[in-house]
């Protein structure tokens, strides 16, 4: 077995995390997700909402967070043993925006409490 670092498995860590976000949640992979998804309009409190429903084991794949996650890490982690130099690249530019995105949600986040906490403080 191929030992791998510790910087090197943070890496594979955050790139499956970036792939998995990817694959679940990015509108640029909607089109992949669309044939195995239908949307169902729902009655709440609020009123209606629209929500995509998978159609199938594979749609439920492309929706599950924790589904996609799985395997995600899958094919990083075994194509990084299998063929570390190609794959590589992808792990460092994916690794990249994994933490890019982290970074993002945490100060996005904590910029909106600082809006929350100042609008308080201006009705007081």
């Amino acid at each position: 077995m191929r030992d791998i670092s510790w910087m090197t498995y943070i890496m594979l860590i955050l790139a499956s995390y970036r792939l998995t976000h990817l694959i679940v949640f990015d509108k640029i992979t909607e089109f992949i997700r669309k044939p195995f998804v239908k949307k169902v309009k729902i009655e709440t409190d609020d009123g209606v909402e629209t929500k995509e429903v998978p159609t199938s084991m594979f749609g439920y794949l492309l929706k599950c967070y924790w589904c996609a996650g799985v395997w995600s890490a899958i094919l990083l982690g075994g194509a990084y043993l299998l063929f570390p130099r190609v794959t590589f690249v992808f792990i460092l530019i994916f690794s990249i925006a994994g933490g890019q995105s982290i970074i993002e949600t945490f100060v996005g986040v904590n910029i909106k409490k600082v809006d929350y906490y100042s609008e308080l403080k201006k009705k007081d």
